[in-house]
């Protein structure tokens, strides 16, 4: 199993990042949209698989269940050169650092990128809402399953974070989720060969969903399957949630929790992986050159 030292690993990421902020704008979104629907493809299979589990193994065995799924998403951006926001939070910026390119082209890819991540999620939300998650009679009523219920309750939960302290926690969670991918992304750039990428980046993303880190992308797909599932809610079912369900809206979705975790996404990926370690091997780095 080949594996690239510290070094390198800095030096490759820097050269990723200067290719992705040298694609045209169509590119960044078309690869963009790739990245949000596969990171949804991820978050859709952790909602089904850990749906129940906690009634009979208990909290912390679903945590591990969703987070042991749900790494498929960013192994696949990985491996087929998809485009996420919270990747090129510190892909880019390590270019800036490294190869001196502007900060305007940082941005361009970040906008378009975010845009793109944001298009595919939402279509991806919709073909969970109106597929696994919810059934439908020859007359077109609506059955919103087990499964559909879990990600209305996730959602619920996504927007939960009122208030300034709240906010702050967010905020915190965001910074950790994103140290995570980053150093992710990182080890998948340490291998060479499939299965060393595979595991490099399915341990970090499995803590991060695990532990209950913030990821925006990610909640870019929760927040609206449980909003577009919750319209098909039964009576009953709106009952049972109860008062909680009045909080889940497209407005929510932004300032309670998407504003912030990307707020904290980008200082996650720029400060605490490409500040830090371009900062550790800068010297090391102008002697490859």
């Amino acid at each position: 199993m080949v594996f690239h030292p510290p070094v390198a690993i800095v030096a490759k990421a820097a050269d990723a990042g200067k290719y992705k902020t040298g694609l045209p704008a169509w590119n960044m979104l078309l690869r963009g949209l790739m990245a949000g629907s596969y990171i949804a493809m991820g978050g859709a299979l952790a909602t089904v698989c850990s749906t129940g589990v906690a009634a009979f193994l208990g909290a912390g065995f679903a945590k591990l269940i969703l987070g042991a799924v749900f790494p498929v998403g960013l192994i696949m951006i990985v491996l087929t050169g998809a485009e996420l926001f919270t990747g090129d939070a510190m892909l880019a910026p390590m270019a800036a650092f490294i190869h001196k390119i502007s900060w305007a082209s940082v941005l361009n890819l970040w906008v378009w990128v975010y845009i793109g991540n944001l298009i595919g999620s939402i279509l991806f939300a919709y073909i969970m809402a109106y597929g696994p998650l919810t059934s439908f009679s020859a007359t077109g009523a609506a059955t919103v399953n087990a499964f559909g219920l879990t990600a209305v309750n996730i959602a619920i939960g996504k927007v939960s974070y009122i208030g300034a302290l709240a906010q702050w926690s967010l905020f915190l969670k965001a910074i950790a989720c994103n140290w995570l991918v980053n150093l992710a992304v990182l080890l998948g750039i340490c291998a060479d060969d499939l299965i060393g990428k595979f595991f490099g980046i399915w341990f970090p993303i499995m803590a991060f969903v695990s532990t209950g880190f913030e990821h925006c992308v990610t909640n870019m797909y929760f927040i609206p399957t449980g909003l577009l599932t919750s319209g098909m809610l039964s009576p009953e079912q709106v009952a049972d949630i109860g008062a909680k369900l009045q909080n889940l809206s497209w407005v929510t979705m932004w300032t309670n929790n998407v504003i912030m975790a990307t707020i904290g996404n980008i200082v996650g990926g720029l400060f605490f992986v490409g500040v830090l370690y371009w900062v550790a091997f800068r010297k090391e780095i102008a002697a490859l050159k």
